[in-house]
């Protein structure tokens, strides 16, 4: 199994950004440790901060292959038509991540232009949300 993790804006900051809210991990740790975690599946991560450069990364996944994409698109959840256009163009299941509990943040927040398209939204499980994904993808692939 093949899967891609997509990080949209700020999430580069993990480990340093608001850690009451997002933890003391980068993502570079925690990716080290899904790798450990979950050495039967190749797992490729990509982040940016820049919606264009989310958009050719979510077609490139049907392109290479991907079985899966894990996305937290960060802010651009809630703002992003083009995003959530990407997310429902390609065939690769897509499962959206958010690390905070989006729906105990502000009003906005509780909007997410994704979820529509995506196979499931995990929310405030913290970088843990990363590991149910996967999870998700292998019961998937199990049925």
């Amino acid at each position: 199994m093949k899967l891609l993790i997509i990080n949209g804006p700020n999430l580069n900051l993990l480990g340093k950004r608001q850690p009451e809210i997002y933890g003391s991990t980068t993502f570079e740790q925690f990716f080290a440790d899904l790798q450990f975690h979950f050495q039967e599946i190749e797992l490729a991560s990509f982040q940016s901060n820049v919606e264009g450069e989310l958009i050719n990364k979510l077609h490139e996944a049907q392109e290479e292959n991907f079985d899966g994409v894990i996305i937290n698109p960060g802010a651009y959840t809630h703002t992003s038509l083009a995003i959530a256009d990407a997310v429902s163009s390609i065939e690769t299941a897509v499962v959206e991540v958010h690390i905070s509990n989006v729906m105990d943040r502000e009003e906005i927040r509780h909007i997410s232009m994704i979820s529509k398209n995506a196979a499931g939204t995990i929310a405030g499980f913290g970088l843990d949300g990363y590991k149910l994904a996967i999870q998700s993808f292998l019961n998937m692939r199990d049925k």
